[in-house]
């Protein structure tokens, strides 16, 4: 027979546990809201730089910019991996790790030479206990990334690249569909890729932007060295801004997840607990009557 006393006392942790959790689920909640106006509010910009850059792409298609050039006999890669500083958010992380592991053993089985960089306290600790080494480790961003630090970040790979230092640059992060769905993304940011930018500008059900003529001023080369370098930190923001979103909505769903089954437990205690105490009354009702059956 199940004892009262530890029944109730369980009881108690359990209700002090799903205290923990409903507040994690407001604060995250909070964030969520916050993150996800700033991720919206950011879009539209993020989106008409890649259909400009896309468009006058294919108007000036005899231009060349180092951003666009594919270097030969590639063998150096950069890995960008956009994880999480906490936990308590679900599969985020676990997620974003093995699909982190398998682009690298991919890019390893090609020839390539890895330069792993990680953003986040959670992925910087897998990765030390796998034992693999970081060029860059970067702890500060959190629900709210500001695009001046994420700038420092582009700068210095369109900086390395251009020098070809670096011939390939990818970013991995979790893409935000909606507050119940968030799926790790792989995208190449470097080099820029014009088939790249013209299916990320061109909205579905539309037509492609080829057919448009342009007359240019300044000239095509000033106007797409100034905007592809800036396609490349605004699709960088970019990333950090989804990664931000979907990191507290996974947490928000988690905790709220861990909150109901906190109220499950709670409610099948509490049956536990009705069914031990009418059994001890029953026994001790046994009891009583045996003992006035026995005087008689």
């Amino acid at each position: 027979m199940a004892n009262p006393r530890q029944i109730i006392k369980r009881k108690k942790s359990v209700t002090n546990i799903r205290k923990i959790t409903r507040t994690m689920q407001l604060i995250a909640t909070a964030r969520y809201q916050q993150t996800l106006k700033r991720a919206v509010s950011a879009k539209p910009y993020t989106e008409k730089i890649t259909e400009l850059v896309a468009q006058l792409s294919d108007a000036a298609a005899d231009v060349e910019h180092p951003l666009l050039k594919i270097h030969e006999n590639s063998r150096n890669a950069v890995v960008f991996m956009i994880s999480a500083n906490r936990g308590y958010c679900g599969g985020y992380n676990a997620n974003l790790f093995r699909n982190t592991i398998h682009k690298l053993d991919e890019l390893e089985g090609a020839g390539r030479h890895i330069e792993l960089h990680a953003a986040g306290k959670k992925g910087i600790g897998y990765f030390r206990f796998l034992g693999r080494e970081m060029a860059q480790t970067y702890t500060q961003f959190e629900d709210k990334p500001r695009f001046a630090e994420v700038e420092e970040i582009a700068n210095d790979l369109i900086h390395r690249y251009g020098e070809e230092k670096i011939d390939e640059a990818y970013i991995v992060y979790m893409r935000f569909v909606s507050a119940g769905v968030q799926r790790p993304n792989i995208i190449r940011l470097l080099p820029l890729s014009k088939e790249e930018n013209t299916e990320d500008a061109t909205p579905a059900g539309q037509g492609s932007t080829a057919s448009l003529t342009y007359d240019f001023s300044p000239s095509p080369d000033a106007l797409l060295a100034e905007l592809l370098p800036l396609s490349v930190k605004t699709r960088l923001f970019g990333c950090f801004l989804d990664a931000a979103v979907s990191e507290q909505a996974a947490r928000m769903v988690a905790m709220k997840s861990a909150t109901d089954s906190a109220s499950d437990m709670i409610k099948f205690l509490s049956t536990q607990y009705n069914r031990a105490r009418q059994t001890r009354i029953t026994l001790e009702l046994l009891d009583i009557i045996g003992g006035a059956e026995a005087l008689k």
